[in-house]
């Protein structure tokens, strides 16, 4: 199982031009991936993307992928138009299942927003996998705080519902479906290694729930994690070049990670794209 992660900033280059098709050629050059996981795609914000339906461009640019887009902000203009911003997952595997869910948005003085995490479960020559793209807070450590507890406790909770002995196998919407062999959570997190919410992702669950493992982490070892932004647009970060996004599996598909890449040289956006390979 091949899958990519990036923050794609709606498709703006570090050359301040939006081209989707560049992001996507960059993307498939990194990794020929049975999934994509974009964060920061939009429609109906003029701005950013030109009042082009960012959605349905990347859907005709990956044919053969089942495109799942969810939104984290989601309302109408003045003139009633929609204007969506969000996560997409482009899966080449059979989805199996989709879940949208919205992450806490406390109630604190900094400029915010909703986000949002979609999870897409897809069939792999390994079994179900659960496959969750995320985008948090970049303003508040209080909100990203919140935002990984959440993230924990929804894989907390499906684990535990995964061990019930109930299932029903009628064709309505109470059908158990098969249960996942793992998990993968990536995207933005928008926090550095070295930040305590990493080791939160990685603390251990109770009732020997699997655990997150960074697959850096797991590939690399102790080797620094490779930048994922702030390699060329220095206006917007700074700092310089440092990682804020990150694949995370659960420990019992761990030992199937076979490469773990990031693209340090595209410019396609403020972010890098990062690629990870999982043996069957």
């Amino acid at each position: 199982m091949k899958l990519v992660t990036w923050n794609i900033q709606w498709g703006l280059g570090c050359d301040g031009k939006v081209d989707l098709k560049r992001i996507v050629e960059t993307a498939k050059a990194l990794s020929d991936a049975d999934v994509f996981c974009f964060q920061e795609i939009s429609h109906g914000f003029a701005p950013h993307d030109g009042g082009e339906d960012q959605p349905a461009l990347l859907a005709a640019l990956l044919p053969g992928y089942t495109p799942i887009f969810r939104p984290a902000v989601e309302r109408r203009d003045a003139n009633g138009r929609l204007q969506v911003f969000g996560n997409m997952v482009l899966s080449r595997l059979a989805v199996l299942e989709i879940a949208s869910h919205m992450l806490p948005w406390p109630a604190t003085e900094c400029r915010s927003m909703q986000r949002q995490a979609l999870e897409v479960t897809v069939q792999t020559d390994l079994g179900p996998v659960r496959v969750t793209t995320c985008h948090l807070e970049y303003y508040s450590v209080e909100h990203r705080q919140a935002q990984v507890e959440h993230i924990r406790k929804v894989h907390e909770n499906y684990e535990m519902r995964s061990r019930l002995a109930y299932r029903d196998t009628s064709e309505g919407p109470y059908r158990t479906l098969p249960v996942p062999v793992g998990a993968i959570v990536c995207g933005d997190f928008n926090l550095g290694p070295d930040d305590p919410l990493h080791s939160e992702m990685l603390k251990p669950f109770a009732s020997g729930i699997p655990t997150f493992v960074d697959a850096w982490m797991v590939k690399h070892g102790v080797a620094p994690h490779a930048p994922t932004t702030g390699v060329a647009d220095f206006k917007q970060w700074p700092q310089g070049p440092h990682c804020r996004d990150y694949v995370f599996v659960s420990e019992n598909m761990a030992d199937r990670i076979t490469d773990l890449r990031v693209d340090v040289e595209t410019t396609a956006s403020d972010h890098q794209p990062v690629a990870i390979t999982l043996r069957a």
